[in-house]
């Protein structure tokens, strides 16, 4: 069977995607109209279906994406060149509720975890160091090089120090994000034993980033303030990373149901073929995962401009809705403050790749949330709370995002790329192609392929396979980002530097 050249996502859509480069004098068969191609037009970018006046909208996955900036024909190709966005300000919503029911029956799948003392449930086993400052970033390597090499790594999945370039210098929202992800990241239950490693000195004192921590399990989280030591703190610091690898190592994986798996919802490197075959085949991920009682968290706020208001109205209440609410408008005032649009997006990789718009990308972006309701909505900084999709505060930046998804308290963020991406934050990143041309070339950052769906491939189909991996990397196999060992984190910074 001869594969299809394009797609028309939605019915009242104005343009079709092209599913391979469409050449000028191609003639294309729309809702029983021939439209003849006027310009070469690549994969994954668009082509109009109707003939269409300046300052009309365009219409993608059945939304404006923007309007046209001049007359536009029946056949052009739409880019960043003759569309513009229609985003400007803030705005004012109102609460019109979605109840959709998912129909998604339970399944009686687990995969296999670490059970911690405060019940939280880890899909790896590892010893982490992480620096209350960014002055002791080099001791904090040389100490997780060393142990790494005494130990072999027997018993445990793997040894980081988490490095940062903050903790001192900074002030108030700045000095609070901070603090509150680090802390985040020292209760993670990915981490089977800490140690966190202090210079002294720093704005992030010690002692009241220890209160911070609130009730912690003080046998596996551990201090050391290097200005106190008198000699040699790497001595010190081997001391007690022995004895907590001691403790780390002897800990067995075990049954957990599905509910406990809490997955983090992100995008980068987003191209034309996003918003058809990687985010929806995570969006049915997601849907399936809430179904079974678990959790997913959906970030990227700038991402969702243009997009938002399919979110708010499939809040589970008023208050959440007034909460997306300000999630939505409090980012937009962000933008505005800095002097800047809140549609300066997408980037010049995305353009390439087929997405016009802030809108054209955010329409495609959220369908990685599915269609489940709302139930939480969380700060920058802030822990998970309730089970079931979460919206959270953070930019679009692939390493800020991911590291705020991770420190909500998701075990693994599914990342779905259409240019391909390496790098990974202090979970694992599992990469979703949206192409198959992207998963041929790049076999060693690239985990699952969502281009079958343009292959042939049923979407169930497909679900079924994603599941599987998915639950593998849960129960211990690597991602791509672990076996290349690109494992970083990024704060958000906003304010002053001192």
């Amino acid at each position: 069977m001869e594969k299809a050249s394009f797609i028309k996502i939605n019915r009242a859509d104005t343009v079709v995607v092209c599913l391979r480069d469409l050449k000028k004098g191609e003639t294309i068969s729309v809702d029983g109209k021939n439209i003849e191609v006027l310009q070469d037009t690549p994969a994954g970018h668009k082509i109009l279906t109707a003939d269409t006046p300046a300052g009309t909208n365009i219409i993608k996955y059945g939304y404006p994406i923007g309007h046209a900036k001049e007359n536009l024909t029946a056949g052009q190709w739409v880019n960043e060149n003759n569309l513009k966005t229609n985003l400007s300000g803030t705005l004012s919503y109102e609460y019109h509720p979605v109840d959709e029911k998912l129909g998604i029956p339970a399944e009686n799948l687990t995969f296999k975890g670490y059970m911690r003392k405060n019940g939280e449930v880890g899909i790896r086993n590892e010893v982490w160091i992480v620096p209350t400052v960014g002055c002791v970033n080099g001791i904090a390597e040389r100490l997780a090089g060393m142990l790494a090499a005494e130990t072999g790594l027997e018993g445990i999945d793997a040894v980081h120090a988490w490095h940062h370039n903050y903790g001192c210098s900074q002030l108030s929202e700045d000095h609070e994000n901070t603090k509150k992800v680090l802390r985040d990241i020292v209760l993670h239950p990915n981490a089977g034993a800490v140690l966190v490693l202090s210079l002294g000195c720093e704005n992030n004192q010690p002692d009241q980033f220890e209160r911070l921590l609130g009730d912690y399990d003080k046998e596996r989280i551990k201090f050391l303030v290097v200005q106190k030591v008198k000699g040699d703190e790497i001595e010190e610091g081997m001391r007690i990373l022995r004895s907590l690898y001691g403790i780390a190592k002897n800990d067995k994986r075990t049954d957990c149901p599905l509910s406990e798996l809490r997955v983090g919802l992100k995008c980068g490197g987003s191209d034309g073929f996003s918003g058809i075959t990687a985010n929806p085949l995570v969006g049915e991920f997601s849907d399936f995962l809430v179904a079974q009682g678990g959790t997913s968290i959906l970030t990227e706020v700038p991402e969702m401009f243009g997009a938002e208001t399919i979110l708010m109205n499939r809040c589970e209440n008023e208050d959440l809705f007034n909460q997306t609410v300000k999630l939505v408008n409090d980012f937009k005032e962000y933008f505005l403050s800095h002097g800047e649009p809140v549609g300066e997006n997408p980037s010049p990789g995305n353009k390439a790749g087929g997405i016009s718009t802030l809108e054209d990308k955010a329409l495609g972006c959220t369908q990685k949330c599915g269609r489940a309701p709302v139930s939480g909505v969380l700060g920058y900084g802030d822990r998970l709370q309730v089970k079931g999709l979460n919206l959270l505060s953070a930019p679009g930046n692939d390493l800020v995002a991911s590291t705020a998804l991770a420190a909500a308290g998701c075990q693994i963020v599914l990342f779905t790329t259409g240019r391909g991406t390496p790098f990974g934050t202090f979970i694992p990143t599992m990469k979703i192609s949206t192409n198959s041309d992207l998963f041929k070339n790049k076999p060693n950052w690239v985990d699952f392929n969502a281009g079958e769906l343009v292959d042939g491939t049923d979407m169930q189909a497909l679900l079924r396979k994603f599941i599987d991996k998915i639950i593998a990397v849960a129960n211990g196999e690597k991602t791509c980002n672990e076996k290349n060992g690109y494992r970083e984190i990024s704060i958000f910074k906003n304010g002053v530097t001192l």
